[in-house]
């Protein structure tokens, strides 16, 4: 067995066995290219490579990912994402300096020899064999480029990269053969232009426009000599001679590439030798990747076109094409967000509820008639440390969302009324809705079987007082429970499912709203991107619209832009224009005489309505003008904090109702975002005012008969609950109700009235108790 020398080194023998191989090899690959068929039959006969003549004869030069920007609908940046940090340049916007520093360390021979530097080759040979290793390599820049598009092809596959960047025969020849064909396609100043906008320059930059901008912060059109110099000599180990951890050892490297390039007649010694005493002089820019980075608190909205991107097939079949198009990059996405609005949004979030409150808050407006979703906001901020949260609560959770959404409470009521007036049910359609009531049994569904409630629960309003009967314009005003329950059982659920589902209206999980009467009092978890969208409707007279937050995308291929087809927003009418302005006339009264009086608005029309849940652990307000929606949600993510005895944006509430702190917030919010905008007109119906005549008509619940009395209204055509208007048995000073009242065979499932609990996790319910 052969000795070593002394000190480790090989034997005499040994080195001799170790140039003759590599040799060998080498000849074998320049016999592949000079002799393809006796390189074909050599090499394949060793099992070491396939065939020369096998290997595909086209390279296709990759587009490289950049980073993509996401502008506002000013034209403004929000925030810049990419899994490469790169710009592409062309070389006359790249220092020539910059030129001549790469070429001088990585390959001085690059503008005399052809894809391979058959000099080269035998020097590193030859090199390499005396010191018993690998002391010197020999690819020119074009086979490094070359090996760069594979390794950018590869992405992030840990597999495809280990095939790219593997020291093996195989892979060797390919590069040659594909150098070979790029040196003819291209030419040495492409490929000098690809060279440095592929390779990585560390501190993930990527290309040397990012490195320049990372660690100088100006153009790479801009980098003086020892700038340069530094850039060049990162290439060959990014984490080594890394400047900004390892300073000392970035100038040793720089100086080794300055002082080659005055070997090699770039610049005269003494300008080496003057730029050698230069400091690094670094700027460091930190990188800026990602939604976090957004601009105007907008990350949430970010997010929400990542992931509309992500979700949508206009963008890819399927969900890893578009997952590579997203991460390729280069895209300038041009979204519907309006910086205004925005800004409005989040102003009003941050002055009603702190980020270190037990509760968050979430905002979301939409533009009727067009579906843009002009702002997106929540009190908490995006990120993953303390009162921080990655999730979007106005979304759902397909787009980044919570797993079920948020009941929504009386915010509900609008969308049964809505089915009841399309279905024929007038505006002034009364009922007897007192103050506490067993649930009425059975009801109507779409399929055969109608809901039937076997327990005998009941379902009541939020203050004993509140006492019908009532229309239904007043009973919205005042969200009466059941007064809702009454309607929803004398309509049927269908319609109700119906109106719905032409809102769009699913739950947050994305599935179908259930057939369950709790649904009148909003005990289904919803996003308040939904509500938003859904009440639009209503302010554009019953034209339902998709959102959408992208108006255009170009991306950037080459020097040139292409554009790509965007998701539009599909129209269709959900109802009736009489429908929506009946509706838009109940809901206006909520904000001028009902329970959401503290959200109206003083310089313009405007409607909504307020919703709290279970125990108080949602609260709504869902509003808007004619041309502008919003939805503003108030709870815990985690459905586990009573809003009761609680303060909130450093104000204590005794209790927690929609129009008190999600209103204000939506008041402030559509106030700063409409602020010189027109201010158009609903058109509005005439709805009756109730009868003042013996207003006592809802304080009690006699049995007697309303021998005189008017049946209309009540459950079922007036059987059950019609109401006199004072007739002589039902009692002349209007103080009992006519018509009889059965005692029902059972009542609401427990907490129906409020909605069943942990609805925010599970999706069963915390259902609306008013507003």
């Amino acid at each position: 067995m052969p000795k070593k020398r002394s000190g480790g080194g090989l034997s005499a023998t040994q080195q001799a066995a170790k140039f003759l191989g590599v040799s060998v090899l080498a000849g074998a690959v320049m016999a592949g290219i000079a002799l393809p068929a006796a390189g074909a039959l050599g090499l394949a006969a060793k099992g070491s490579v396939k065939g020369f003549d096998e290997i595909p004869a086209n390279l296709k030069s990759p587009q490289l990912s950049q980073r993509t920007t996401i502008l506002d609908s000013r034209g403004n940046q929000l925030a810049t994402v990419y899994s490469r940090d790169r710009t592409v340049v062309e070389l006359k916007d790249i220092s020539p300096y910059m030129q001549k520093a790469i070429v001088a360390i990585e390959d001085s021979r690059f503008y005399k020899h052809g894809a391979i530097d058959l000099k080269g080759v035998l020097r590193a040979l030859n090199k390499n064999a005396q010191s018993g290793g690998v002391a010197q390599g020999a690819s020119t820049l074009t086979q490094q480029l070359v090996k760069n598009y594979f390794i950018e092809e590869a992405g992030d596959d840990p597999t495809k990269v280990a095939e790219a960047t593997q020291q093996t025969l195989g892979r060797k020849v390919r590069e040659l053969k594909y150098a070979i064909q790029i040196e003819e396609k291209l030419g040495k100043k492409k490929i000098l232009e690809n060279y440095l906008n592929i390779t990585f320059f560390g501190e993930q930059a990527y290309g040397v426009e990012a490195a320049s901008q990372r660690y100088f912060s100006q153009h790479a059109k801009d980098l003086n000599l020892q700038q340069s110099a530094l850039l060049a000599g990162i290439v060959q180990s990014p984490s080594r001679y890394d400047p900004v951890n390892d300073e000392a050892e970035a100038t040793k490297r720089r100086n080794t590439v300055l002082q080659r390039m005055a070997e090699v007649g770039d610049i005269s010694q003494a300008e080496a030798d003057q730029a050698k005493e230069k400091p690094l002089g670094l700027h460091v820019s930190q990188p800026k990747n990602g939604c976090i980075t957004a601009t105007k608190s907008a990350a949430f909205f970010c997010k929400y076109v990542e992931n509309v991107f992500l979700t949508d097939p206009t963008f890819g079949k399927t969900r890893e094409e578009r997952a590579k198009l997203w991460n390729r990059g280069g895209l300038t996405i041009h979204t519907t967000m309006d910086p205004q609005a925005q800004e409005s949004v989040q102003a009003s979030l941050k002055e009603h509820v702190y980020k270190s409150d037990s509760v968050a808050a979430a905002a979301t407006l939409v533009e009727p008639g067009t579906g843009k979703v002009l702002a997106m906001g929540q009190s908490k901020p995006f990120g993953y440390g303390n009162n921080e949260t990655e999730y979007n609560f106005s979304v759902n959770r397909d787009m980044g969302g919570s797993n079920y959404g948020f009941p929504t409470g009386s915010t509900f009521k609008p969308f049964v009324a809505a089915a009841a007036i399309e279905g024929g049910k007038p505006a002034t359609q009364e009922y007897s809705a007192p103050y506490k009531m067993n649930y009425p049994s059975p009801v109507q569904r779409c399929s055969s079987n109608p809901y039937v409630n076997t327990k005998a629960e009941t379902v009541e309003n939020e203050n004993e007082s509140e006492r019908g009967p009532y229309r239904m314009k007043e009973a919205m005003a005042k969200s009466i429970n059941t007064y809702f329950v009454q309607l929803i059982s004398d309509i049927g659920l269908c319609p109700v499912v119906k109106m719905t589902d032409a809102l769009h209206v699913v739950q947050g999980d994305g599935s179908k709203l259930p057939e369950t009467p709790s649904i009148a009092l909003g005990s289904i978890g919803l996003s308040p991107l939904t509500m938003a969208n859904a009440y639009a409707t209503f302010a554009a007279r019953g034209m339902y619209c998709t959102p959408i937050a992208i108006e255009s995308i170009t991306q950037k291929i080459g020097n040139e832009q292409k554009s790509l087809e965007v998701p539009k927003s599909t129209c269709s009418r959900a109802m009736s224009e009489k429908t929506a302005d009946t509706v838009n006339t109940l809901l206006r009264g909520v904000v001028d005489s009902g329970t959401g009086q503290q959200a109206g608005l003083s310089d313009r029309e405007s409607a909504g309505k307020t919703g709290t849940t279970d125990e108080r652990k949602n609260a709504w307000f869902v509003g808007y003008t004619p041309n502008l929606a919003g939805a503003v949600w108030v709870g815990s993510a985690k459905q586990n904090v009573k809003m009761t005895q609680i303060t909130i944006g450093g104000v204590y509430h005794d209790l927690v109702f929609g129009g008190q702190v999600p209103g204000p917030i939506w008041k402030d919010a559509m106030t700063g975002a409409l602020a010189g905008k027109a201010a158009p007109d609903f058109n509005l119906v005439d709805i009756p005012d109730d009868d003042t005549n013996g207003k006592g008509r809802g304080k009690g619940r006699g049995n007697g008969g309303g021998k005189n009395g008017d049946s209309t209204g009540g459950l079922i055509g007036g059987l059950i609950g019609g109401v006199t208007d004072g007739g002589t048995t039902g009692g002349t000073t209007g103080d009992t109700t006519g018509g009889t009242f059965p005692t029902p065979t059972f009542s609401l499932p427990g907490g129906f009235v409020e909605g069943q609990t942990n609805g925010g996790n599970n999706g069963n319910g915390n259902g609306g108790t008013r507003g």
